[in-house]
């Protein structure tokens, strides 16, 4: 029991020393065989299979057989194997790790822990042995990938259904992911197979860095040996599949954090079609945009050195730092508002906008790199991004990154185009339909004040929703005593900041700076924000209190988000944790429901076979490339499919806008 305890926490120091613990050991020698589990008649039937199998090579010695498959007798008897198992685990050695380009060179399959197979189907160094053909192999393979009926498991199964799109097969049956079951049972913690197989069941093998090399001088795993590859790629999936045995009987153990398990497994599916529709983008325009940008760029140069009295590298913290907090001529002698572990005066962004509320060159600097970054990575990068084939732009999006469940969008980032300045809304413009269709955006909205009216249970704010009401007219007339009537364009700004604020734990010094007030007016806004919302006040409290208590607070629909800094002696760090615990829930919650929506508008294009495509999901919303005559159908059926994938104290509200381009669309 002990051993078990220290195993599952991550001990494996004391686990190793207690007998028969784990421990870091070569795969060989770290086996967990199939004996040593009940036997099924499918697995018995699969034992017999084994024994017909024709090893060509065989790299592994003791319980452990590896096998690299480059007859066709023994692909056949592989095919038969893997046909009549309650399992297999699946993984692809592939060119590339761009979802839309990669090409596979092998894949590899295991249906018992310490028997897997290895076929090598496209490397190309000198001497290489005979390989089976690539086009016939996976011709052979289709029926079985694309049959739903066949149980399937992997690590990351959205890019290895990406590899096989790429040559034409559509993978069903893909039942379950390691990396998403880490994610759902321990979201704080690594979710790579080598991570989880040292943490979960004590073993070690190749790193692709051991085979490849690493940086400039990484080589395609095309141009790695086969005997080598056979053991680095059978041993992902015997380590999946091994893992899988440890995680899967926790996640059925828990009704709850299984169900957000299935909501992942089908949300992967859902990212796999969004990501292969990709969007269009109009390359002319972020070009004339570049252009603008840098023009504009120069002048914010111009104006900085004369603000500084001199020319210096803008993108140079030291120069910076010398110039802002330096003594006269040389420097402006600004006040120094932190300072950076080394003991240097900080020039980061917090302290440019504290010093940009008195000072002008702060305030053009900060300018200038809001306008640099929107060049950088979006007016100069997307139209290189474009993909030569379809002529899109094919963002990636990565489900086991934020511990909060929502997505993470990179290569290119689609979540962070900045909408509240002119530029940036410039740049969803070109963001595009293709040749005669319409983008359409339908979002949840104020997704998380709601979710806080929910959670907290408050009375008069799940009155403010459920009657229709302005959320920030409301607030503003009960924290100002006035009536709603009544409320200035001013009041009803300082609520929307007080509402919002108040979600990721807001305090009364950052109310205070976001509104320029004295923090006594910030203290007094916020103690009048609780008298009248006693509700949230409560809920802030217990949930801080409960996150204490269990380390983690919970989604609405049972989502962990694990605090491991709430109870840290370090004051900021707990007090960041503490924040954390109050808004994890409410953003979890929003990120669960549109992974709901998402799910069930893709089932429902897919079963009226419309022709509308989902391109996008950024944060609490779905973009669709439409064709007109199907826009109408649109806008009577997805904002209350959307509104409807789950039922809270209040009502969802989804609203849905049509247009040339995604900002003509909000």
């Amino acid at each position: 029991e002990l051993r078990d305890f220290y195993t599952e926490y991550g001990f494996k120091g004391l686990a190793a020393k207690v007998g028969g613990g784990a421990k870091s050991i070569s795969k060989s020698s770290a086996i967990s065989t199939p004996s040593s589990k009940p036997s099924t008649a499918a697995q018995l039937a699969t034992a017999d299979m084994f024994a017909e199998v024709e090893p060509v090579i065989s790299v592994m010695a003791g319980p452990t057989t590896y096998e690299t498959i480059s007859t066709w007798a023994a692909f056949d008897a592989w095919l038969a194997i893997i046909n009549a198992a309650e399992l297999t685990a699946l993984d692809t050695e592939t060119t590339s790790l761009n979802n839309m380009q990669a090409q596979i060179v092998g894949l590899s399959i295991c249906v018992a822990v310490g028997k897997a197979a290895y076929i090598p189907l496209a490397h190309d160094y000198p001497d290489t042995p005979v390989q089976l053909p690539r086009d016939e192999v996976l011709a052979k393979l289709k029926p079985w990938l694309e049959d739903a009926s066949k149980p399937k498991l992997g690590a990351n199964v959205k890019y290895d259904s990406h590899s096989f799109a790429n040559h034409g097969i559509l993978v069903q049956g893909w039942q379950h992911d390691v990396m998403l079951q880490s994610y759902v049972l321990e979201v704080h913690r690594p979710h790579g197979l080598e991570s989880l197989a040292k943490r979960h069941i004590g073993r070690e093998g190749l790193s692709y860095e051991a085979l490849c090399g690493k940086g400039v001088n990484q080589i395609s795993i095309s141009q790695v040996s086969i005997p080598q590859v056979t053991q680095y790629a059978c041993e992902d999936v015997d380590f999946t599949l091994e893992v899988h045995q440890q995680l899967w009987p926790r996640l059925q153990a828990d009704d709850k954090l299984r169900a957000i398990y299935e909501l992942e497994i089908a949300s992967s599916a859902s990212l796999l079609k969004i990501e292969r529709n990709g969007i269009a983008i109009d390359a002319d325009s972020l070009r004339t945009q570049s252009n603008e940008l840098g023009g504009k760029l120069l002048a914010l140069e111009e104006t900085a050195y004369a603000l500084a009295g001199r020319p210096f590298n803008l993108s140079s913290p030291k120069q910076l730092g010398e110039i802002l907090f330096g003594a006269a001529p040389e420097g402006l002698g600004l006040p120094v508002v932190k300072k950076t572990s080394t003991g240097a005066p900080s020039t980061d962004e917090e302290v440019l906008e504290k010093l940009a509320e008195d000072y002008p060159l702060p305030a053009a600097l900060l300018n200038y790199r809001s306008l640099a970054k929107l060049k950088g990575t979006y007016t100069d990068k997307l139209p290189l991004l474009i993909n030569p084939k379809t002529g899109r732009v094919h963002t990636n999006y990565a489900q086991a990154v934020a511990v909060t469940g929502r997505l993470s969008s990179n290569e290119p980032n689609l979540q962070n185009i900045p909408i509240r300045t002119a530029e940036g809304r410039r740049v969803r413009e070109a963001f595009v339909a293709r040749p005669g269709y319409l983008l359409a955006s339908a979002d949840y909205s104020q997704i998380e004040l709601r979710i806080m009216a929910h959670l907290s249970g408050d009375e008069a704010l799940i009155e403010a929703f459920t009657s229709g009401q302005d959320v920030h007219r409301a607030t503003a007339a009960e924290v100002f005593g006035v009536q709603p009537e009544a409320v200035s364009s001013e009041q009803r700004r300082y609520a929307k900041v007080i509402n919002f604020g108040l979600i990721y734990g807001m305090s009364a010094y950052g109310l205070a700076k976001n509104l320029a007030i004295s923090p006594a007016d910030a203290k007094a806004y916020i103690d009048r924000y609780f008298a009248r919302y006693p509700g949230v006040k409560r809920y802030m409290v217990d949930t801080k209190a409960l996150a204490k208590e269990q380390g983690y607070v919970e989604t609405e629909f049972g989502r962990r988000l694990y605090l491991p800094e709430i109870n840290s002696p370090n004051g900021p760090r707990r007090a960041g944790a503490e924040r954390a615990a109050i808004n994890a829930p409410m953003q979890g919650t929003a990120a669960d429901l549109i992974k709901m929506s998402m799910n069930a508008v893709q089932t429902a294009l897919e079963q009226q076979n419309k022709a509308t495509l989902m391109v996008l999901q950024v944060h609490d919303e779905l973009v669709f490339d439409v064709p007109p005559d199907e826009v109408d159908w649109l806008r009577a059926n997805i904002p209350p499919l959307m509104a409807g994938v789950a039922q809270l104290r209040v009502p969802l509200l989804a609203e849905l806008g049509v247009g040339a381009n995604w900002e003509k669309a909000h």
